[in-house]
């Protein structure tokens, strides 16, 4: 495990554009796992910006993501299929087609977990998986528990990720209770690992690896990973 520490986020942001940008040129048909969340906007713009100067092709790139919010449709400005579209999808080059996210409005969850666990494994699993990491360690939204969750699951959010997700709603009551997401075994089965955290994230960032592997934290699993990277912003 690498962990880079950055001066500010805007560098965070272009390093961590630069290292999937050199994912996607060196296989142009690769397999980008995605996230959601304050964390890679600047990401997606410096992405955004390599498209419009002729440097970066999405045209042949397939993307999956790791999670959605049950119970809101695609068109739900608080959905995370509508944060993709408006953050990175609709800014380059990339065949909607090749987009995949969880549907959170699926009438059985179970059906739509096993549906996406298959759907990533038929994909061939992700090139390089993009992460976030909550204030608990949660990734995607695996949250603290007592052993790893391995496959595409439901997950009642922890207080303290409905309030931290609360400030993108109008109200807490509006934040919803439960996700989608993809499970550690998944984002095990990612070839790269990229994890991006800001400078309120270094705590859980220390505990998670430089503490022991432990589902209590969920992201320290990922010092098991044999290959992956942290960039840590300062300030």
């Amino acid at each position: 495990m690498r962990i880079i520490e950055v001066e500010s986020y805007e560098k965070m942001s272009a390093l961590a554009a630069d290292i999937i940008a050199a994912q996607v040129l060196l296989k142009p048909d690769c397999l980008l796992g995605l996230a959601t969340g304050s964390s890679p906007l600047g990401t997606y713009d410096g992405l955004h910006a390599k498209c419009q100067a002729g440097t970066l092709d999405f045209s042949q790139v397939r993307t999956v993501n790791l999670d959605e919010y049950c119970g809101l449709t695609p068109d739900n400005p608080q959905s995370y299929r509508y944060f993709m579209n408006k953050n990175l999808f609709s800014r380059v080059n990339v065949d909607l087609a090749n987009t995949h996210l969880p549907d959170g409005s699926a009438p059985d969850m179970q059906a739509e977990c096993d549906r996406y666990e298959a759907l990533v494994e038929s994909l061939g699993w992700p090139d390089l998986q993009l992460l976030g990491i909550g204030h608990n360690g949660h990734i995607g939204f695996n949250e603290p528990a007592e052993e790893f969750p391995v496959r595409v699951h439901t997950v009642q959010l922890a207080e303290s990720t409905i309030k931290a997700n609360s400030r993108l709603f109008d109200r807490i009551e509006d934040v919803p209770t439960q996700a989608v997401t993809m499970g550690i075994g998944a984002i095990m089965k990612a070839r790269r690992v990229l994890l991006i955290a800001g400078a309120d994230k270094r705590e859980i960032v220390d505990r998670a690896f430089r503490g022991p592997v432990t589902p209590a934290v969920p992201a320290s699993v990922l010092q098991l990973h044999r290959d992956a990277t942290v960039i840590l912003c300062q300030g």
